[in-house]
């Protein structure tokens, strides 16, 4: 035995680890969703996340990094039955979901194993809350920053009168109570609203009551394939014709490209984008380009910019104890994240970032067909409420 270690023992305190206590790799379990409701949201993070590993030649804290990609098909069952098993095989942390009802899910699991929870796409305000979760990080958007930018476009569009669709789920079912208040707040009304269970087919029955009622602003609390399918769906009757279709993550250029032209003139929260004019935002864009020959989306870019943050962090730390990962990550910022500064909150583990709002366009080449289009940058002052 060391001295060093031998002395430690006879203190009662806990021995340094060892080099042979280190393990060969550094496992990342990565639960999100390749099938399902969100499934089209999956792949995209994938590769962000690729594009943060290669850009430190695949290591952290001298070891390689090892990624085991689950899909959670859009449920919270498997997500934990599937990051229990690579916990057990020896992952030091967690990354996902893509569902917050996954997501929150996983985080019971990582609070029980005390193994941090990298979280960048699930918006739920409950993810990331005063007194929460030690071991859970987002670094994007919450769905109450998004649903305050919905509130002031559909302010400063003059649109009095709204009809909305909400996706059927404990965290879009709140994203509605606060819109409707916020709503109230600014003098705009509520005509009606539609619960649609995840993964629904057919919206012809709400379409079309949107259509024969007098508002003039569409809210669709809805995202993923849904999202598709009701665009496809109001586009065929033309309804984004008379009434303003919008929502908190509505569209990105994955989406976009899916639902097809009927996408155009769409206006959406927008978590990430492409052409954000700063130096980390065009090296990522340009490699990321040049693996996937296409442009990154929303998805891609917040899980390249949270992996990318957490990876630094970890690195700097100069140790294998979760503890001291938690520790830096909380008290963190990230001055050349592909967004602009961000500020890990010590108070609740989010991310304060700004917001961004766009509308989908025609995009010229080299630009994606159909593309966002930014037209609201609004700062972090004004989309969270102080701790």
């Amino acid at each position: 035995m060391k001295t060093s270690a031998a002395a430690a023992l006879a203190a009662g305190l806990p021995a340094a680890p060892s080099l042979a206590q280190e393990p060969a790799d550094f496992h990342i379990a990565a639960v999100l969703a390749f099938s399902g409701a969100y499934g089209i949201i999956g792949k995209d993070m994938r590769q962000g996340v690729e594009i943060a590993v290669a850009e430190r030649q695949g290591r952290v804290l001298g070891k390689p990094i090892r990624i085991s990609w689950e899909d959670d098909e859009t449920r919270p069952q498997p997500a934990v039955q599937k990051a229990t098993r690579l916990l057990a095989n020896g992952a030091q942390m967690i990354f996902g979901a893509v569902g917050s009802a996954s997501t929150l899910a996983l985080q019971s699991l990582a609070d029980q194993r005390k193994v941090p929870l990298l979280v960048t796409i699930s918006a739920d305000d409950k993810i990331t809350r005063v007194g929460g979760s030690r071991y859970t990080f987002r670094t994007s958007n919450t769905l109450g920053m998004e649903i305050r930018m919905c509130v002031e476009f559909a302010k400063a569009r003059g649109l009095k009168k709204i009809y909305g669709v909400t996706a059927d789920y404990q965290a879009t079912r709140d994203g509605w109570e606060l819109f409707q208040a916020e709503a109230k707040k600014v003098g705009i009304g509520i005509v009606g609203n539609d619960y649609a269970p995840l993964g629904n087919r057919d919206f012809s029955v709400i379409v079309d009551k949107m259509a024969k009622s007098d508002a003039d602003g569409i809210a669709v609390m809805i995202t993923g394939n849904d999202a598709v399918t009701f665009l496809k769906q109001s586009g065929q009757v033309g309804l984004g014709k008379t009434k303003a279709q919008f929502g908190p993550v509505l569209q990105d250029e994955t989406l976009a490209a899916a639902v097809g032209p009927a996408s155009v003139g769409v206006f959406s929260g927008v978590r990430y984008h492409f052409s954000v004019d700063n130096a980390a935002n065009k090296k990522f864009v340009e490699a990321y380009r040049a693996k996937y020959n296409e442009w990154p989306s929303s998805f891609a870019g917040e899980a390249y910019d949270g992996m990318s943050w957490w990876l630094d962090v970890v690195d700097a730390t100069k140790s294998w104890d979760r503890e001291k990962w938690v520790e830096a990550f909380r008290t963190s910022t990230r001055e050349n994240s592909v967004e602009g500064r961000k500020v890990m909150r010590t108070c609740d583990h989010q991310a304060a970032q700004v917001g961004l709002w766009g509308e989908v366009v025609e995009g010229q080449a080299p630009l994606p067909p159909l593309t966002m289009k930014i037209t609201n940058t609004f700062d972090a002052a004004n989309l969270f409420e102080a701790c």
